[in-house]
C-alpha cells in the first residue's frame, strides 16, 4: 500500500492485471497518457521513474485510437528508445503494477503466421490495452459509469451549475488543502441522467477540472451541426446513425489522419459519402487521396471543406456540359458544301462500268456535259464517271478564254 492525498492504492498483481479482470477503465492514447504522467509525478509507485515514462510514450505513440491497444514489441522498443531490453521488460510491469497496461494478449512462440497461411516464422505478439486506474479518477474527481476495463466517464449536468471553473493542472493533484474530492455525498451518489453520458472521445469530468486539450477552440470549427427536422429532410433515424458511427469508426482505423477527430464528429461530416451509399473501404479510398503528404491539425472541418468545394466544382461542370448540349451546331458555307458533296457521294447507288461506258459515250461529243458534271460534283466524281482524258479536256476547255467569250471551238 502506498499513500497519496486522498488515499493508499495498492499495486496490481496478478489475474487482476488482465483486461477481463482489470480494476481500472479503458482509454484512448492521449488521456492515458496524462493519467501516467500523474500516476508517477505522485508517486504511486516507489520505482516508476524518468525512464518508466520514455517507455510509455512510446507505447502512447504506437496505440491504436480506438481500443487503446498496442503491441509490445521488446526489440523495437528498445532500438527506439536506447533503453536496454531488461530495463524495458522492467518498467512495463510498473505500469501493469500501477493498473495503466493489462494484457489483451500474451505472447506465445506459436507460429502466428501458419494461422495466416503464410509461410515463415513469426511469434504471436504480446498486446496490451491502455487503462487508468481508479486512484486517478478519484484524485480528478470523476465520475464514473460501470465497473472494470467497460467502465466509462460521464458528467452530471445537473451540478453544472455549482462546479468550480475549469483549472489546467500540470503536476501531482494534491487535494489535502481541500479535502478529498467527496463521492459518498448524497448529491455524488444520484444516479447521473442517462442524456449526460458523452462519448469516450468527448468525455468532460465532473468538478471543475478539464483535461480535453483546446476543447473551447474545436467545438466551433463546425458550425450548424444541430438542425431541426424541417432544415434537414435527410434526418437520421438511430439505426442509420448507428451504423454510421460503425462504419466511421472502421475509416478512422484505415486513414490515420482522422484518428485525431472524434466518432461522431467526423461521422457527421461524412454523411455526403454514406448519402452515395458508399462503405467504409469505399469513403477511406477517398479520404487518402484527398489529403496525401501532410495531416490536418482539424481532419472534419478538412473534410468539410473540401466537400463543399467538391460540389461546387461538379455543379460548375454540369453547368458547363449543359451549356455545350444545348449550343446549336452552325457550319461555315464551306463546311456546308463539303457536308453536301459527302451526303451526295455517299447516298447515291454504286456505280456500274455500264454507267461509265454510256456517259463517256455522250461525253464524247458533247463536253459540255462533263464541264456541268465537273462544276456540280468535283473533279474526283468526273474522273471516276468519264474518265481521265474527257475530264482534262473538259478542264481546260472551262479554263480557255474562247470559252469564257461563249465560243467553242
Amino acid at each position: 500500500m502506498y499513500e497519496y492525498s486522498a488515499g493508499q492504492v495498492a499495486l496490481v498483481r496478478g489475474a487482476s492485471q488482465e483486461v477481463e479482470h482489470t480494476a481500472s477503465r479503458h482509454s484512448g492514447p492521449r488521456r492515458w497518457l496524462r493519467s501516467v504522467e500523474w500516476l508517477i509525478a505522485a508517486g504511486l509507485h516507489p520505482r516508476a521513474n524518468a525512464t518508466t515514462l520514455v517507455i510509455a510514450r512510446d507505447l502512447g505513440a504506437r496505440m491504436d485510437y480506438s481500443t487503446g491497444h498496442v503491441r509490445y514489441c521488446l526489440d523495437e522498443t528498445v532500438a527506439r528508445t536506447g533503453v536496454s531490453k531488461a530495463s524495458v521488460k522492467r518498467h512495463v510491469a510498473y505500469l501493469r503494477e500501477l493498473g495503466s497496461l493489462a494484457w489483451v494478449q500474451h505472447g506465445t512462440k506459436a507460429n502466428v503466421r501458419r494461422a495466416l497461411g503464410l509461410g515463415g516464422y513469426a511469434a504471436t505478439a504480446t498486446v496490451y490495452a491502455a487503462v487508468i486506474p481508479a486512484a486517478y479518477d478519484h484524485a480528478m474527481g470523476h465520475r464514473i459509469i460501470g465497473t472494470g476495463y467497460g467502465a466509462r466517464i460521464v458528467m452530471d449536468y445537473r451540478q453544472m451549475p455549482d462546479a468550480r471553473p475549469a483549472t489546467t493542472v500540470t503536476g501531482p493533484v494534491d487535494n489535502a488543502s481541500s479535502g478529498p474530492v467527496d463521492n459518498s455525498s448524497e448529491r455524488s451518489c444520484e444516479p447521473p441522467s442517462l442524456t449526460s453520458a458523452n462519448e469516450k472521445s468527448q468525455v468532460q469530468m465532473v468538478g471543475g477540472f478539464n483535461y480535453t486539450p483546446h476543447a473551447g477552440r474545436r467545438t466551433a470549427s463546425l458550425p450548424n451541426q444541430t438542425r431541426s427536422s424541417n432544415e434537414d429532410p435527410a434526418r437520421r433515424t438511430p439505426l442509420q446513425v448507428a451504423r454510421e458511427i460503425r462504419e466511421t469508426r472502421r475509416v478512422r482505423a484505415l486513414v490515420n489522419w482522422t484518428q485525431k477527430e472524434s466518432l461522431r464528429r467526423l461521422a457527421y461530416v461524412l454523411r455526403p459519402y454514406f448519402d452515395r451509399g458508399l462503405d467504409s473501404t469505399q469513403i477511406a479510398d477517398e479520404l487518402t487521396g484527398m489529403c496525401l503528404g501532410w495531416r490536418p491539425k482539424q481532419p472534419a472541418t478538412y473534410i468539410r471543406t473540401a466537400l463543399i468545394r467538391q460540389a461546387a466544382q461538379n455543379t460548375e461542370l454540369a453547368a458547363a456540359e449543359n451549356r455545350l448540349a444545348n449550343q446549336t451546331w452552325r457550319a461555315t458555307p464551306q463546311e456546308a458544301a463539303d457536308l453536301a458533296s459527302l451526303e451526295a457521294l455517299f447516298s447515291r447507288t454504286p456505280r456500274t462500268d455500264d454507267d461509265r461506258r454510256t456517259a463517256r459515250a455522250h461525253a464524247k461529243y458533247d463536253l459540255q456535259i462533263v464541264i456541268d458534271h465537273l462544276e456540280d460534283h468535283g473533279d474526283d466524281d468526273a474522273i471516276d464517271l468519264y474518265g481521265t482524258a474527257l475530264a482534262s479536256r473538259a478542264a481546260r476547255l472551262a479554263a480557255s478564254a474562247s470559252f469564257q467569250s461563249g465560243v467553242v471551238a
